[in-house]
C-alpha cells in the first residue's frame, strides 16, 4: 500500500482527511509520523503558494507522495480576512476561542446578512517524480453570533451553513464532509490523483 503523507501537525485535520480517503488504497500518515517535527515556514501571500511550500519542503525529505493543504476563512465585511493568516488571526499562540471571540469582537453590531464568509481549502500535492498539482474547495455560510457545536476545530462553531440550520461544529462528520470545502478539495484531489499515477 503507497505511503501518502500529509503535511501536518494538527491531529483534528489528519483523521478529517483519513476519513475522507478512506476508500483509497493509501496509508495516509502524517509529517510527524514520518519524523519531521520542524516548523515550515508558510510566507506565500496565497492559500495555493502556501500549500506548495509546504507540499515541496516535506516532499524533499521523504520522496513520498505529499499533500499539503492551507485553509481558511474569508469574512466578506472584513474585505477577505483572515484568509491565509486565519490561524494567526488573533496572535501566534492563540486558542480556537481566541480567533473565535475576535472575529466576534470584529463583526459584533453587524448584520446577519453581512456576514457572509466561506471556508477555502487549497490542497497542493506533490508526486515522488517531483510532478506537482493544486486543486481548491470552498464553503459558503455565515458568521454566527455565538459559538454552536462540539465537532469539529477551528472556526467551525460560528460558521453557520443556511441550509442545514446549522453551524459546521453541529454536523456529524460524515455530512459535514458532503459540504466542506476540505471535503470538496479532497474529492478533488483524489479524482486528480487517478489520473496521475495508478491506483
Amino acid at each position: 500500500m503507497k505511503k501518502f503523507v500529509v503535511a501536518t501537525k494538527n491531529q483534528g485535520k489528519l483523521k478529517e482527511i483519513q476519513e475522507i480517503l478512506a476508500k483509497l488504497p493509501f496509508r495516509v500518515v502524517s509529517m510527524v509520523d514520518e519524523g519531521i517535527t520542524e516548523d515550515i515556514e508558510e510566507n506565500g501571500t496565497t492559500f495555493e503558494e502556501n500549500a506548495l511550500i509546504k507540499a515541496r519542503e516535506v516532499h524533499k525529505m521523504t520522496g513520498e507522495i505529499v499533500m499539503a493543504d492551507d485553509s481558511g476563512l474569508e469574512v466578506d465585511y472584513l474585505d477577505g480576512a483572515p484568509g491565509v493568516y486565519s490561524s494567526r488571526f488573533a496572535g501566534e499562540n492563540a486558542s480556537d476561542e481566541d480567533r473565535n471571540n475576535k472575529l466576534l469582537e470584529l463583526l459584533k453590531d453587524v448584520a446577519y446578512e453581512d456576514r457572509k464568509a466561506r471556508f477555502v481549502c487549497v490542497i497542493a500535492v506533490v508526486l515522488p517524480d517531483g510532478d506537482e498539482f493544486t486543486v481548491r474547495g470552498t464553503c459558503e455560510g455565515y458568521i454566527g453570533f455565538k459559538p454552536e457545536g462540539k465537532n469539529g476545530f477551528g472556526y467551525d462553531p460560528l460558521f453557520y451553513v443556511p441550509e442545514f440550520n446549522m453551524t459546521t461544529a453541529q454536523m456529524e462528520p460524515e455530512q459535514k464532509h458532503k459540504i466542506s470545502h476540505r471535503g470538496k478539495a479532497l474529492r478533488l484531489m483524489a479524482e486528480e490523483l487517478k489520473k496521475r499515477i495508478q491506483i
